[in-house]
């Protein structure tokens, strides 16, 4: 750890009695009466502590502004996103370049000239100090938009339907699930509901009058109710459009269950019983089902099902591989395009796979990458028979751009590229694939963005993790991100074991008992970018958020001098306590992620790592918390008690003081408006440039 530069100790002073030593409750010393929501002396321990964070960054005020300022100027404010054509009428959104929210358009598909609105989010959002859309479905014949919205950032939505063009919303529902799906006969919207742990445990029908002059919605009919506080449902419709999926899984473990999508009173019926342990999923193409599952093989393979005898023997279309996991399958009418991993170099890759009448293969290849490592994916391509495929690709070094595949020429097309402004360019950064070496001799990637000119040179560095739910952090790039490297900073990725990049056996070696793997390839990635000459091992900055924070928690308890400061976001750190209390929201959905803690052996083991039962006797490095009041995921007062104790820890007049900040507005996903999000992105930003000696 490399003590921090000066900074003006008045700042953080002001009342010389901090927010802790004012609202410590003797009888009280692990601060549990902050969970007490209802208590108001617990909003007043969160502003007191959001007014000491105020006083500590005001001399890097000037320093925050220019930082947000720097990364407005270097994006298009003003947005518009890609035009899709639907059946009758192509869709798109544009941002104002003084917006926070877009407005969703459209026109006829042979009138482009008629263009109009039909959804405006920055209206709709101007009255509610937080809004977010969860989702939006047009139906079938495109003249009806139902969506819904949360205005509280607590994850529960409003349903709303409006005639379109320019009909008035009407309000048909309140707390639901976000998912939204039409079925096929024109005149059904399926939704989730919550229980009240807010897991989605039912699936309701809701049959609608829909005229012009006055649409009506009948009372919702019960589709699917999942008993199992483990299970979460979902829903969705096959890309054929024949069938409606209503989906149950935890998190290793699924079952579908199917409902024709033109006959939606039709009882669901099970496509295949769940078993413990095997996850599968369903596409479909006349006649036939293909099913993506893990039964006897732990990377997933692909098996093809006769649509008129699911329960009989499949075929084995894509047969299970050790160096390659298969992440998804998308059916179209003339094949199907698969998503896979290579567990070595850490890549996805898109293979295009055409079948002919005997299932034959007169194409099966993998489209090019333009760099590795990146990011590809199949992009909006709503079209079932569609032989022009859009794609989205990026990495550190280059920003977004999309591009349709003309299966028929096998030419690329580019349709659009983010841009960028500025000083920085793409073709001035440069982006390297380091291997450190774990406490077990696993290798682990760890990907670096910097400057081109300053290659060579051991730089400060902030580390980021995550690590959890096989989530992949594959390459990104962020306009935001320029500010720090424009400054000298290298930005480092540790792809943890728990994660998605290596397959599905990186995510298995860091679960459940495997859990510690994660953090030990944490610090194994730090001291690599140290030992390969690419960071000054005085000056990285750790940063983790949700799951993530679990991570950069745990391993500043194990090791807190290998960093010189934190940043911890909506930070996951009270793991114990939380997966002990069913009631929270989600805590039963989790267990198998983290484990069952009724069981001694799995308490023993979560109480071991968890990092509000294991802060250090030494010194965490200087840390700045945030939190969201809202926040259902990971709850305001899991990084409020961190807060507190680590002020206890470090004692009285330490500078800096462990910095917290909770937004009272928002939920686990932060700021809902771009701009206050880029506001409290660039204040962050401050901390870790002060941190690194660079503000």
């Amino acid at each position: 750890m490399k003590a921090q530069p000066p900074h003006d100790r008045n700042a953080d002073t002001g009342d010389r009695s901090s927010p802790v030593q004012r609202f410590r409750r003797p009888e009280d010393p692990d601060w549990l009466w902050l969970e007490q929501r209802d208590d108001p002396a617990v909003k007043a321990f969160l502003e007191a502590a959001n007014e000491q964070a105020d006083r500590w960054f005001s001399p890097l005020e000037g320093l925050t502004e220019r930082l947000y300022h720097g990364h407005l100027a270097r994006r298009e404010l003003a947005e518009r996103s890609l035009a899709v054509p639907l059946d009758h009428f192509t869709i798109w959104n544009e941002t104002a370049a003084n917006a926070d929210h877009p407005v969703w358009w459209r026109h006829p598909n042979d009138a482009p000239q008629n263009a109009e609105p039909f959804l405006d989010l920055q209206a709709r959002a101007r009255h509610s100090a937080f809004f977010e859309i969860g989702d939006m479905a047009l139906s079938p014949d495109e003249t009806w938009l139902a969506w819904t919205e949360d205005t509280q950032g607590d994850e529960t939505f409003t349903l709303w339907l409006r005639h379109l063009p320019a009909g008035e919303p009407m309000q048909l529902l309140d707390d639901i699930g976000p998912e939204l799906c039409w079925a096929e006969d024109g005149k059904t919207l399926l939704f989730t509901r919550f229980d009240a742990t807010q897991r989605p445990e039912s699936i309701w029908r809701l049959p609608l009058q829909l005229t012009t002059a006055s649409p009506s919605a009948a009372r919702a009919t019960l589709m699917l109710r999942e008993t199992d506080p483990e299970f979460w449902l979902g829903l969705g419709k096959t890309r054929s459009r024949e069938w409606l999926v209503l989906e149950s899984a935890s998190k290793d473990t699924s079952e579908t269950h199917l409902v024709p999508a033109r006959a939606p009173t039709t009882p669901p019926w099970c496509f295949r019983p769940r078993e413990a342990g095997v996850e599968y999923a369903i596409d479909h193409r006349p006649g036939h089902f293909y099913v993506l599952h893990n039964r006897n093989a732990p990377h997933f393979c692909l098996d093809r099902v006769a649509e008129a005898a699911p329960d009989a023997q499949g075929e084995t279309l894509i047969a299970h591989r050790d160096d390659t996991t298969l992440e998804g399958v998308d059916a179209f009418s003339w094949g199907l395009v698969l998503t896979e991993r290579d567990h070595h170099e850490a890549q996805v890759r898109l293979r295009v796979i055409e079948l002919d009448a005997t299932h034959a293969r007169p194409r099966d290849t993998w489209l090019p990458l333009s760099e590795t490592p990146c990011s590809l994916a199949l992009d909006a391509t709503p079209h079932f028979d569609a032989r022009r495929l859009r794609m989205r690709e990026e990495s550190f070094t280059q920003p977004p751009s999309w591009t349709e595949f003309d299966l028929d020429s096998d030419q690329r097309r580019l349709l659009k590229r983010q841009a960028v402004h500025g000083d920085l360019q793409p073709d001035q950064l440069a982006c390297q694939r380091l291997w450190a070496h774990s406490h077990d001799g696993e290798r682990i990637p760890v990907s670096v963005v910097m400057r081109a000119d300053l290659v060579g040179h051991p730089l400060p560095t902030l580390l980021h993790g995550y690590g959890a739910y096989g989530e992949v952090l594959d390459a990104w790039f962020s306009v935001a991100r320029l500010e720090l490297l424009s400054r000298g900073v290298a930005f480092a990725v540790a792809h943890v074991r728990g994660g998605g990049e290596r397959g599905e056996p990186w995510y298995l070696a860091g679960k459940l008992a495997h859990k510690t793997n994660s953090f030990q390839d944490f610090l194994a990635a730090r001291d690599a970018l140290v030992d390969q000459g690419v960071s000054d091992g005085e000056r990285i900055v750790a940063h983790g958020a949700s799951a993530g924070g679990l991570l950069v928690g745990a391993s500043l308890n194990l090791s807190p001098e290998r960093f010189c400061a934190a940043v911890l976001d909506v930070p996951f750190v009270d793991v114990l306590r939380t997966m002990l209390n069913p009631e929270l929201p989600l805590t039963t959905a989790e267990y198998s992620e983290w484990g069952d803690p009724n069981d001694p052996s799995v308490r023993q083991r979560l109480q071991a790592y968890s990092p509000l039962d294991n802060l250090p006797d030494r010194p965490w490095p200087p840390v700045f918390l945030q939190g969201n009041w809202h926040d259902t995921r990971v709850a305001y007062w899991e990084p409020a008690k961190l807060y507190a104790r680590l002020s206890e820890l470090a004692g009285p007049g330490h500078t800096p003081p462990p910095l917290l900040r909770t937004d009272m507005e928002a939920g686990h996903g932060g700021a809902s408006g771009r701009f206050k999000a880029w506001h409290d992105h660039a204040r962050e930003d401050a901390f870790i440039l002060w941190a690194l000696g660079k503000a």
